[in-house]
């Protein structure tokens, strides 16, 4: 890896069932498979929606100032578990649900394309799973 700008850690132990902590505690959490477990937690999916909407609402206001465009923004990223039909395992896909004030739809779909492009979570994802954006002025 060339020009690391920073770097997190997180460790998990126990998988689904067990605990993840950020190395300055900050994340601190009990991990839960939902609907099998008594006890209450986070879960992968759940972590991974939180740092995909925050990473992809930089990138969106990002490419809005870039273009001038005066906005508000909201993101909330729908991560699901899905079946893998492939190899009878499993897979994430994702709904970005991208709600953008003071532009027009038009517009706010093209700002959602373009910080589609440029987010490092969807370079990331990019090829590997399916991810769905749905804008929405407001």
């Amino acid at each position: 890896m060339s020009n690391v700008m920073f770097t997190s850690q997180a460790t998990a132990q126990g998988g689904r069932n067990g605990h993840v902590k950020s190395e300055d505690g900050l994340i601190d959490l009990n991990l839960a498979m939902p609907g099998e477990s008594k006890e209450e937690g986070s879960n992968p999916e759940q972590l991974f929606a939180a740092a995909y909407s925050a990473c992809y609402d930089g990138a969106l206001n990002l490419v809005a100032s870039k273009q001038k465009k005066d906005i508000e923004s909201k993101i909330t990223a729908d991560v699901s578990l899905l079946k893998d039909e492939s190899d009878n395992g499993f897979k994430i896909g994702v709904v970005l649900n991208v709600d953008v004030k003071g532009v027009s739809q038009e517009e706010a779909e093209k700002l959602a394309e373009e910080a589609h492009k440029v987010c490092p979570y969807s370079k990331a994802t990019r090829g590997n799973i399916d991810v769905q954006l749905k804008a929405n002025a407001v």
